[in-house]
């Protein structure tokens, strides 16, 4: 895999978990990951004769990934329904936004940054929020390569770094409060910075020593490690942040109060389901919650 002084392009194949990099020309300052603009999936087997429920997901992991990952959540969300459901992918947070602000779609599972963009102009409302290890809370993982003599944010000057996504809280908003503190910038602070639009990727190129180091989602990180442990061999946890709220469930502020309230009640009673319960077990999620808009006010905070 070759480097020079720019990234023209890493692009992503759709068919492996992480696919395949193809880096050439690494430019000096941000470079956006190439994907695919949109992805539709129709994760079951409902007649589509029957009026479809279009739902999204921000892409914390890589597209194939994502609906990899939820689809037997959606499906079994589907069933519950009896309506079909069709699932939207676009590759940043902004216009999984954008479709909730049209409401293009019934419910979307978003980021915490991208959810406090969304309700600040009320453009939103909570649904659910999911309880892992007990907690409806999680952390940013500044991670660095393993052999490297990094070891704090402040040894990260002079450095590459990987962000996620413009409004992702742990992959963007958390290491640009950081550069704040310091009273500096990433064009000052850091040799060259990117755009992966994935925390998986972010991992990824940080194990392979793509990149020196990146802020990523705690939860992600912790789920690779533990499935696929060689993914993360090559990579230390130099920091984790404070707890923030975890990434909610979300529809439009206009989705008619009778789907709101079943798409919840399903949500709220899918671990008292043996079959949801299985699949909530798979994801490492034990049930889903109401949660209040307050344990997003620590997001809030840094944004800058």
């Amino acid at each position: 895999m070759m480097q020079k002084t720019r990234i023209q392009s890493v692009v992503l194949s759709t068919f492996l978990f992480f696919g395949l990099l193809s880096c050439t020309n690494y430019e000096k300052r941000k470079v956006n990951v190439d994907f695919s603009d949109t992805i539709i999936q129709k994760p079951n087997s409902i007649g589509d004769s029957l009026s479809p429920i279009y739902i999204a997901i921000a892409s914390m992991t890589s597209p194939r990934e994502t609906f990899n990952y939820y689809h037997d959540l959606i499906d079994f969300i589907s069933k519950k329904v009896g309506r079909p459901i069709y699932f939207k992918q676009k590759k940043t947070y902004k216009e999984v936004n954008e479709l909730l602000e049209t409401g293009e779609v019934d419910f979307a599972f978003i980021c915490s940054g991208a959810y406090i963009e969304e309700a600040k102009h009320k453009h939103v409302k909570l649904l659910v929020a999911p309880v892992i290890n007990e907690q409806t809370y999680y952390q940013a993982y500044i991670i660095a390569q393993k052999n490297s003599a990094i070891n704090s944010f402040n040894e990260l000057e002079g450095h590459s770094f990987a962000y996620t996504d413009p409004l992702s809280n742990t992959g963007y908003l958390y290491p640009r409060k950081h550069l704040f503190n310091l009273v500096t910038n990433e064009n000052i602070f850091f040799s060259k910075t990117i755009f992966t639009n994935g925390h998986d990727i972010s991992i990824q190129m940080v194990n392979r020593g793509i990149i020196d180091a990146s802020s990523v989602h705690g939860l992600i990180f912790d789920y690779i490690a533990s499935v696929y442990p060689e993914r993360v061999e090559n990579i230390k946890i130099i920091e984790k942040s404070e707890l923030f709220g975890m990434p909610p469930v979300v529809t439009p502020i206009d989705l008619d109060n009778k789907y709101f309230k079943r798409y919840r009640d399903i949500f709220l009673s899918i671990h008292e389901d043996s079959v949801g319960m299985e699949i909530l077990n798979k994801l490492k999620i034990e049930k889903f919650v109401l949660v209040k808009d307050s344990i997003y006010d620590n997001v809030r905070r840094l944004k800058i």
